[in-house]
């Protein structure tokens, strides 16, 4: 499953599945949209992970639930809690932070 948010509910989200990877991104970010189709290709890998595009400038409250400071960040959450995050414009590094969060 893969989702875009259009409000600030990603709390709701992680609340709601076992086990949430989120892309914190922005419309200006280039790493982002390069890191995009990338990430929804892990999505359709992954059944059972729901996967969440979060647009950090928009959702402030979305973003307090990992540490952003720079884009794209992703970040894994595991029964409604923050297990891991990494910031990376990098495939590899992706893939082994949804690996370790299943």
């Amino acid at each position: 499953m893969i989702q875009e948010l259009e409000q600030d509910n990603l709390q709701e989200i992680i609340n709601g599945n076992d086990t949430v990877v989120v892309q914190y991104s922005a419309t200006w970010c280039g790493n982002c949209r390069i890191m995009k189709p990338k990430f929804k290709k892990l999505a359709t890998e992954n059944e059972g992970v729901a996967f969440v595009i979060a647009d950090a400038e928009k959702f402030p409250e979305s973003r307090k639930l990992a540490t952003v400071d720079n884009l794209p960040t992703f970040a894994t959450f595991k029964k409604g809690e923050f297990k891991n995050q990494t910031q990376t414009n990098k495939f590899d590094v992706l893939k082994e932070l949804v690996q370790d969060a299943i």
